[in-house]
């Protein structure tokens, strides 16, 4: 076999279904990171709300939604500094090592019996998901030259590492989780990123250049050192009141004043965007990405309560029983969270990529589908409300709720990133990137704060309000189909 160096080697090296040998490196690293991420989201709203004789924290509701909401949400919102850090600081190659690192840390944390351990575990995941997430994907890419065509089939690969590891998760941590003890779920997941650690390094050299340059400057390193420490500086003095009694702290109080930062955030950042004199010229652009912005939050805070109120419906109000496997035993209500990657496994995926491509010029534009997306999602609530009162109810209604939740997907997720990168400005790409985390961040913030009204907030009414919003907001968009396709300038 001929020998080449660095991104060369793909033009020869085909040892992975036909791609570089070193997308099997990434594969298993991302399919390892979801699986435990994943199969840690799967147990722990459940984990925090079961009582201190089950093994659990005794969480109320609204303190496990709380919590929940501001981990899913800040995991997601990690990925900006993560990437910056990636791209100024130390090179996608070491940002994934050493973001692995945390995940694994913070599963093994979860493991120990210890509310400090605990909060200290979900921090340590957060930083880790945070450098690890976005800069795989991004090495993904660098494995291919700019003209090679194996490209989008490389990430449909990695894509499908993905929804692996997600469907395995659940019923793996679960099973250990649910039946014998929460920590070992937690510590399993703590494995399965060790596993995907061993793997990355020893798959390393199968990476070529991929994730090794670093275009920072002595100064980036310098700023980041100060952010660091003001970081740390701020961390201590909360902390120094808060022993002290001068502050009292609480989830539910931070996860107030994070909501109100984050919403913030998204207020200035849009402001600035829609009012800097240096991008007048995209202003219009920026208009449409901030319509599906909105559209994409509403839809993240629906879909991804699969972690919350629908893990606690299932585990409340659903016949659990009406599943018992021979050899699984009792079906329980973490494994619902691998219905999504089934079905997107199993058929829906390559279906929906099908139909795109046969539609030909009758293909719906990216404001329709997103339309579609969050009529779906609503739809997967709506169907819950006449027996969202009701208890021991078939698991084949959350069956269909997952269903319909994953059709939407299908319509907004990869829909949305498509969209982002053809609406974004070249000197503009990796901001407008952002923007999409940012979308995903805000979905799990409000999805996890809806869980906190889960035993205080009658069920019907609950999802009734969250299907009524997605489904309003599906009609309003088919209205602006036509302004869309205005202002993205041909591209929507």
């Amino acid at each position: 076999m001929p020998t080449a160096t660095g991104n060369d080697a793909s033009r020869w090296d085909k040892s992975f279904f036909g791609h570089p040998l070193g997308l099997s490196t990434l594969f298993f690293t991302e399919m390892w990171e979801r699986f435990s991420y994943y199969g840690m989201r799967a147990l722990l709203i459940l984990f925090m709300t079961a009582s201190v004789q089950k093994g659990g924290l005794g969480f109320p509701a609204s303190r496990a939604g709380a919590v929940y909401g501001m981990y899913t949400a800040l995991a997601y919102l990690a990925a900006l500094p993560g990437g910056w850090i990636a791209d100024r600081i130390m090179g996608q190659r070491k940002a994934v090592l050493w973001g692995g690192i945390l995940i694994a840390l913070g599963g093994f944390c979860l493991s120990v019996d210890s509310m400090t351990a605990f909060y200290s575990g979900l921090a340590l995941m957060i930083f880790g998901t945070g450098l690890l997430k976005p800069n795989v994907s991004t090495m993904v890419g660098a494995l291919y030259p700019a003209e090679d065509k194996r490209r989008d089939s490389g990430f449909s690969i990695f894509y499908m590492g993905i929804n692996t590891g997600a469907f395995l998760s659940p019923l793996v941590c679960g099973y250990l989780g649910e039946n014998y003890n929460w920590h070992y779920g937690f510590l399993m997941a703590g494995i399965g990123m060790t596993l995907g650690l061993i793997q990355y390094v020893l798959g390393g050299k199968y990476l070529g250049t991929a994730g090794l340059k670093n275009v920072g400057t002595p100064e980036d390193a310098v700023l980041f050192r100060k952010v660091w420490m003001g970081s740390l500086a701020v961390v201590a003095v909360v902390a120094a009141a808060a022993v002290g009694g001068l502050i009292t702290v609480s989830a539910e109080g931070l996860s107030d004043v994070f909501g109100f930062s984050l919403a913030g955030v998204v207020v200035v950042f849009f402001g600035w965007l829609l009012t800097s004199k240096s991008y007048a010229a995209e202003r219009k652009r920026f208009l449409a990405i901030l319509v599906l912005f909105m559209a994409a939050a509403l839809f993240w805070s629906a879909f991804e309560q699969a972690g919350s109120t629908l893990n606690l419906f299932a585990e409340r109000n659903t016949n659990l029983h009406a599943w018992d496997f021979p050899l699984w035993g009792l079906f329980r209500a973490s494994y619902f969270q691998s219905f999504n990657s089934l079905f997107m496994i199993f058929g829906l995926a390559p279906l929906f990529a099908w139909v795109w491509i046969k539609l030909g010029k009758y293909e719906p534009t990216s404001t329709a589908k997103f339309s579609i997306g969050l009529l779906l999602v609503g739809l997967g609530f709506a169907v819950l409300i006449p027996i969202a009162s009701s208890t021991g109810v078939s698991p084949w209604w959350l069956t269909l709720t997952y269903l319909l939740h994953t059709i939407g997907e299908l319509c907004l997720s990869p829909v949305g990133l498509s969209a982002m990168t053809k609406l974004a400005p070249a000197r503009a790409m990796g901001m407008v990137m952002g923007v999409w985390f940012l979308a995903t961040s805000v979905g799990n913030f409000i999805g996890g704060r809806l869980a906190a009204l889960y035993e205080s907030f009658p069920l019907p009414a609950l999802f009734g309000i969250v299907a009524g919003f997605c489904i309003v907001l599906a009609a309003v968009l088919l209205f602006l189909i036509k302004p869309m396709k205005d202002l993205s300038e041909g591209v929507n």
